[in-house]
């Protein structure tokens, strides 16, 4: 995140970040473009947020003939089709993702937003946010808070001391400042009166080579599914279900009982804490970074029943991520789609990677990457295995 500062204003009155000059909105204490702290806000009556992504379509998806700014067709009267509902990301080959309505929901309140080197392993950042159905504009805010988050990640390239330790706390940290992040953009999208106010979950993975750094808030989720051996879930709810689960409680029942998906942790201007928990991983073996909302997880939790799904997808519709991200969406649609529905990829081989790198330059030793045990950084930057 660049230095505080103030939003500089033009001569013809618009607003513009102090650091990378993008146009920023009043009251905004961050700047979506490049995670600047902008400030306090500015004492002065709020300015209406436009929506974060246009809501129809141009074109009416019956006839072909255009739409009018009131979302029908003025050819055959048709509703638009909402171009919030269904849309795909894909920043890079290796990396993918596709954001669903699912078959139950009248609106697409998920949101995904995707940052990747070119370079298969290089670095990629994964965001996955989850608007709570019962707020306010929860579906222009989750947006925001994803795109806001995966700002601050995808300029982030955090070193610490040079030791592996220092390296995963300074990206813990970096987490950290991209949920702060999420949550203003969460606020400067709220509503303001009576009602519920507008929040989200939140869950990022960070790609820097091979090691992988995950921080989350509520119940979006992400997994680690090597092509052999043990899947992972990285995460642990802050829900309900989850406390009910570390009470003894099966999984099977708890995610699906009355209250299974009450969150506790979330992000949004009445969020008790909204500080992530984060999670890092080596990765020594070929696999898939997947970032999903409960949407997917829903109908597919244990990481090795999720790895399995993964795989024999993967035979039908083919490794490459944005296909099979939009395969397991369309799957967990076949299984009812009560939910909207997220999910991201990232093919991950580090073999691949290092004869790449080898090739690239002949004369480098190879240094093996051993792997390390898991390991969760609390907000205190402490590491504990």
């Amino acid at each position: 995140m660049g230095p505080a500062g103030t939003a500089v204003e033009d001569h013809a009155g618009a607003l513009s970040c102090p650091s990378c000059a993008s146009p920023v909105a009043a009251g905004e204490r961050f700047c979506e473009a490049c995670g600047a702290d902008l400030g306090p806000p500015a004492p002065a009556a709020a300015q209406p947020v436009p929506p974060a992504v246009a809501t129809t379509a141009r074109t009416c998806r019956e006839c072909a003939g255009d739409v009018a700014e009131d979302g029908y067709c003025t050819r055959c009267g048709t509703a638009a089709e909402s171009l919030r509902d269904h849309f795909a990301e894909q920043p890079a080959a290796w990396v993918g993702a596709v954001c669903d309505r699912g078959v139950r929901h009248t609106r697409n309140e998920d949101a995904v937003a995707l940052h990747a080197g070119s370079e298969p392993g290089s670095h990629a950042v994964l965001v996955v946010c989850d608007g709570v159905s019962s707020s306010t504009d929860s579906d222009v805010a989750s947006l925001a808070a994803a795109r806001a988050a995966r700002d601050v990640l995808a300029t982030s390239n955090p070193q610490g001391m040079g030791t592996a330790a220092t390296r995963v706390a300074a990206s813990a940290h970096a987490l950290g400042v991209a949920a702060d992040a999420a949550n203003e953009a969460v606020i400067a999208h709220t509503t303001p009166g009576p009602g519920n106010p507008a929040s989200c979950t939140f869950v990022a993975a960070v790609l820097h080579g091979p090691l992988l750094v995950a921080g989350w808030v509520g119940d979006s989720r992400a997994y680690w599914l090597p092509d052999t051996g043990d899947a992972l879930l990285l995460t642990t709810d802050d829900s309900f279900a989850a406390e009910q689960i570390a009470q003894g409680v099966a999984r099977t029942v708890a995610e699906h009982g009355p209250q299974a998906h009450a969150i506790t942790r979330w992000l949004g201007v009445d969020a008790p804490d909204h500080t992530p928990r984060t999670v890092s991983l080596d990765l020594d073996a070929p696999g898939w970074v997947l970032v999903c909302s409960d949407g997917l997880w829903n109908y597919c939790s244990e990481p090795d029943d999720l790895a399995a799904l993964v795989s024999s997808t993967a035979r039908t519709a083919g490794p490459e991520p944005l296909r099979l991200a939009g395969a397991l969406v369309d799957w967990a649609n076949a299984q009812g789609g009560q939910d909207n529905i997220t999910v991201a990829l990232a093919r991950v081989d580090p073999a691949r990677q290092d004869a790449t790198a080898q090739t690239t330059a002949p004369t480098a030793a190879a240094a093996s990457q051993p792997t390390a045990p898991r390991e969760e950084v609390r907000p205190d930057g402490n590491i504990h295995r």
